[in-house]
């Protein structure tokens, strides 16, 4: 299933599932600079959008975050608005925290574009697996107040249009093992799709074949830390549906541990894998339809949409 795309005068509705947002900073207040959204609305309202903001969106209850059922029943109240086109929302830590309180059946019923990375990873992989709503994996708010090309032709292509019939690259592509895969696409930030990997909110059809993509960065964590999320993937049921492994941005420069990592992963299950740096933590923030299926080419070093 998949929503219709944001039209151009169209309503995002903003919640904040991982993070505390702040609507405006107070003078020589030293925030993150994700964490401030008066500038994120301004720019949205400036490209003609409407910012439809969360009733809970900048509360702090547990300190470090809203509470896990004020931040579940914002994402609830965005997905049942009528007047909301598309949910947009960050990364962070927490949003785990909001499955059991969900209500998918709003999302089935109210379909519309969904959009985050990172933490985010959680709730688009859940919610296209309980509902079959296509989600999309790689851009936040925070886009609007400093769009690249790239960035700006992956929004038009899969946000407000459904145009980009392939992937769209913006770096060399290293392809690590040989093959062809074709499957459903999921995956995202690889801790998170670790973590949800085996629970109810992942029921994925383990007949089904799936072009699995991840990303990480090393201010997180070093490779000895994705080997182990990846080791994780591996061990899971999951894992046998997989023909295909598109890994995205882990740093700016090199990384020959990770890559032979990587490489081994695909000779281990006789798949192609690719590593890229066209989506993740760094500048290119190229988006990836999760629940819609692709052809990954590790000899052309194509994901082709199908």
């Amino acid at each position: 299933m998949k929503a219709r795309p944001l039209p151009k005068n169209g309503a995002i509705g903003i919640c904040s599932p991982s993070h505390v947002p702040l609507y405006e900073a107070a003078p020589g207040q030293e925030i993150p600079w994700s964490r401030e959204y008066k500038n994120i609305i301004s720019e949205m309202e400036k490209e003609g959008f409407r910012a439809v903001c969360a009733q809970n969106l900048y509360k702090d209850t547990w300190g470090y975050l809203a509470s896990d059922t004020e931040r579940a029943a914002d994402l609830n109240e965005l997905a049942a608005d009528p007047s909301v086109d598309y949910v947009l929302f960050g990364g962070g830590e927490g949003s785990p925290e909001l499955l059991p309180y969900l209500d998918f059946d709003l999302f089935q019923k109210n379909p519309k574009r969904v959009c985050s990375y990172s933490d985010g990873t959680t709730l688009l992989n859940a919610i296209w697996a309980k509902t079959g709503l296509i989600t999309y994996y790689g851009q936040d708010p925070t886009m609007f107040t400093g769009w690249t090309d790239y960035n700006r032709r992956h929004f038009a292509g899969h946000i407000l249009s459904d145009s980009m019939a392939a992937h769209e690259k913006n770096s060399p592509w290293l392809a690590l093992s040989p093959g062809v895969g074709e499957g459903v696409l999921c995956g995202g930030y690889t801790m998170n799709f670790a973590l949800l990997l085996g629970t109810d909110y992942f029921p994925v059809d383990l007949n089904e074949p799936h072009i699995l993509f991840l990303e990480d960065h090393e201010r997180f964590g070093d490779e000895a830390h994705v080997s182990s999320m990846l080791s994780c993937i591996e061990q899971s049921p999951f894992m046998k549906t997989v023909t295909g492994l598109l890994f995205g941005n882990f740093a700016d420069h090199p990384c020959p541990n990770l890559y032979a990592r990587l490489k081994l992963l695909g000779e281990r299950h006789h798949i192609p894998v690719v590593y890229c740096d066209d989506f993740g933590h760094g500048e290119n923030h190229a988006i990836l339809p999760i629940g819609q299926r692709a052809r990954l080419d590790g000899e052309e070093k194509t994901l082709a949409y199908l």
